[in-house]
């Protein structure tokens, strides 16, 4: 009981320690004078999509994580070029929902009709993604605004810089850490796979060539959901073919993601390792056993991923298409 309660207070101080500042060039209340139904006009335009498409809510999440961490919270990733060199055009960009990027476009048309040129696609991504996790039952959480939009987007800056579905936990420590982000904000923000989906070819080795055996299959699945996912996936199985994240509440923002890691639920390596590596287990048993504590580090974790190299206008732009800059670059 007593090591248990030293666990829980390490945790409860690396929480309190990753609730930093977001950054002096945001505000709550950036848009008050110039936009100041800005928050309703784009979590509106988030719900209609998501009625069209519940994978809406992954895909702006995921956007967001994407864009952030390459270039900074800027809508980069947002950027269509001739050339197809932009950073939506790596690899890892790919498999990037295309009713993500719809979803803000979508936003964005309507902000300009009430509020034309002045709301950057950046703050319209970082709202539709608080909107897309409050719709699904995640936490309401106060948007920090005043971000511009990049002027640099370019695919060779992404290799290396995202999370991989292989990863361990040491390269995941080693992409979150190069931004500030502790091992609490690590976790917390893994817990978004509670929504969304992933082919298959992204886990196929943990089902049929585990550790380069062959027919080998990762033991810490559970056995049941591994004969689920062989029938779902099998061997030959084709690029587009996907399964739930989370098999069990698919749409909705909830703590359940934390609880499938402890019970072999975690559909990649890099989600489940995080119960298996002894560093992060006791954070996903904590957030497996308290949905609060999940929701207070996620907001705070999801935070700092948009206060990432924020632009300002010496080095930014309010963009008139998000999939495009006004200047000739």
């Amino acid at each position: 009981m007593e090591a248990r309660r030293g666990t829980l207070i390490v945790i409860v101080a690396l929480i309190a320690f990753s609730s930093v500042s977001t950054g002096e060039a945001l505000s709550s209340d950036y848009y008050q004078s110039t936009c100041p139904n800005l928050r309703q006009i784009v979590c509106d335009a988030v719900k209609k999509k998501i009625n069209e498409t519940a994978v809406t809510i992954p895909a702006v999440i995921r956007l967001f994580f994407h864009d952030a961490m390459i270039t900074g919270s800027d809508a980069s990733t947002l950027i269509s070029l001739p050339t197809e060199d932009a950073e939506k055009d790596s690899s890892d960009n790919k498999s990037l929902a295309g009713d993500g990027f719809d979803t803000v476009i979508r936003a964005k048309k309507e902000v300009e009709k009430a509020c034309p040129g002045v709301v950057s696609c950046a703050d319209i991504l970082a709202l539709a993604t608080s909107c897309a996790i409050e719709l699904s039952g995640g936490p309401s959480y106060t948007v920090e605004l005043g971000r511009y939009d990049g002027l640099v987007s370019n695919a060779s800056l992404v290799d290396g810089n995202l999370p991989g579905p292989n990863f361990d936990l040491d390269k995941l420590i080693a992409i979150f850490d190069k931004h500030g982000f502790t091992l609490v904000d690590l976790v917390a923000l893994s817990g978004a796979h509670t929504v969304g989906f992933c082919h298959c070819s992204r886990f196929a080795d943990r089902l049929y060539n585990y550790n380069g055996q062959l027919g080998a299959t990762d033991p810490t699945f559970n056995p049941q959901f591994a004969d689920q996912l062989k029938q779902a996936c099998p061997s030959n199985v084709g690029p587009t073919i996907a399964v739930n994240l989370d098999p069990f509440t698919p749409i909705t923002f909830d703590n359940l993601y934390f609880s499938n890691l402890v019970n072999g639920y975690g559909l990649l390596t890099s989600d489940e390792v995080l119960y298996t590596d002894t560093r992060s287990r006791p954070i996903v048993q904590w957030f497996a056993a308290n949905q609060t504590a999940f929701f207070e580090a996620f907001v705070v974790a999801i935070g700092k991923v948009g206060s990432l190299d924020v632009k300002t206008s010496a080095d930014g732009e309010i963009r008139k298409d998000c999939t495009a800059y006004n200047k000739k670059q």
